[in-house]
């Protein structure tokens, strides 16, 4: 009976260990030196936990063409800052400012959007770049 409460315990501290790097996302996979301007129409968006995505269907300009995966940060912080889970629909029309993914893939760390048909911009960085003397 001793043997198995200290394997239970065991486990639950080596559970309770992993949880922090579990938790920790790392914006290292963009790159926060460069901003890319995507125009096109959002094909997906998802208002989920840890980080909402968005997806735009890119077909102009001097970006590569396809469809772009932005991360966002989480549905709360959002919510913090004024959006809601209808600040973005599949179908509109877009300018999406990011951090492009170092890898060359079609990604990015969300940084604004402009609606295009409202000219609402709707603004979030994933990352805040400390100011110098700050």
């Amino acid at each position: 009976m001793l043997k198995k409460i200290l394997s239970t315990g065991a486990l639950a501290t080596a559970l309770a260990m992993a949880a922090p790097s579990l938790a920790h996302h790392s914006f290292a996979m963009f790159d926060q030196g460069k901003v890319v301007n995507l125009r096109g129409t959002i094909s997906a968006y998802r208002w989920v936990n840890p980080h909402v995505s968005l997806f735009v269907d890119v077909q102009e300009g001097p970006v590569k063409h396809g469809v772009w995966a932005v991360e966002l940060t989480s549905p709360g912080n959002l919510t913090r800052l004024g959006w809601s889970r209808q600040s973005l629909k599949v179908g509109d029309k877009v300018d999406v400012e990011v951090n492009p993914l170092r890898d060359g893939a079609l990604g990015g760390g969300f940084r604004k959007a402009t609606i295009l048909a409202t000219g609402q911009v709707l603004q979030a960085r994933l990352v805040e770049i400390e100011k110098p003397g700050g």
